[in-house]
């Protein structure tokens, strides 16, 4: 993801709902990663993807005057929203870099900590790119990831839809186009289930994996709603859906009973030390 290459996701004002219901459901993981990480109010925290700062914000909460947090996303109208976001935030000294967060750079100078939220399966081929990122920090260094899980319950809702829930084949229509659309841009959406692997394989230390549902909602419905409206244009693009194909997803999405319904979706929280 070159920087002059902006994100297909969360770049307009239009996108801060979505970010904000994002934010809600990864709010719990996002602190126990921080718990688990040790992070320290004088530590030097490079957080990569930053984005429109959700995550960032709780990173700012516990580091201290001390501390340093460096953002690095490759999307100026996302940074732009952090930054105005942010203002005043916390004690510690923040900075923000646009860069191309899949190319280890200066941004990697010495942090005691790097940290990422929902950014690892947007690189391409990211095992190879955890390979650099080990080389190019000091031994000592905490990392910590979390990662969604899109394929997994594609089978339980294969089956519920069998068993008399046939209103169910939108919300799996929604995990199936993410996965595809991921594949067709050469993305790695799968991670997550493999990353403690391929840290292990990599020569990480004390690499702990922690793997869990989120509820499908109300929130997780507009979430997807709100996600056919930021995608589409790619979605017709690649031949994943069609104009008329997302509309109607999108109608039979707003027509489903309220009430939570099996997860779709999940995530993975993983740490380790280089």
């Amino acid at each position: 993801m070159p920087a002059e290459q902006e994100y297909v996701l969360g770049q307009s004002r239009d996108a801060a709902r979505r970010l904000e219901i994002q934010d809600g459901q990864l709010a719990e993981v996002s602190e126990r990663l921080l718990d688990e990480i040790g992070l320290r109010p004088s530590d030097r925290v490079a957080e990569i993807g930053m984005g429109a700062g959700g995550f960032t914000r709780r990173i700012l909460s516990r580091l201290g005057p001390d501390g340093v947090l460096l953002g690095v996303d490759c999307t100026a109208g996302l940074l732009e929203q952090a930054r105005e976001k942010l203002a005043g935030h916390g004690a510690a000294r923040f900075e923000t870099l646009l860069a191309d967060v899949s190319r280890p750079g200066p941004w990697l100078d010495n942090p005691d900590v790097v940290l990422g939220r929902t950014v690892l399966h947007h690189l391409p081929l990211v095992e190879a790119w955890l390979g650099k990122l080990r080389g190019a920090l000091q031994p000592g260094t905490r990392i910590g990831f979390v990662e969604p899980e899109f394929r997994a319950f594609l089978g339980r809702y294969t089956v519920l839809e069998a068993s008399g829930r046939p209103e169910l084949a939108v919300v799996r229509g929604w995990a199936e186009g993410i996965s595809r659309f991921y594949q067709a841009s050469g993305l790695s959406p799968t991670i997550g289930a493999s990353l403690a692997w391929t840290l292990e394989a990599t020569g990480y230390r004390n690499v702990r994996s922690i793997a869990a549902e989120i509820p499908t909602g109300e929130a997780m419905i507009e979430n997807m709603l709100l996600y056919y409206d930021e995608i589409a244009q790619r979605y017709q693009s690649l031949s994943i859906m069609t104009a008329a194909e997302i509309e109607e997803q999108k109608r039979q999405l707003r027509a489903l009973p309220k009430g939570e319904m099996p997860a779709v979706c999940g995530y993975y929280r993983v740490t380790a030390v280089v």
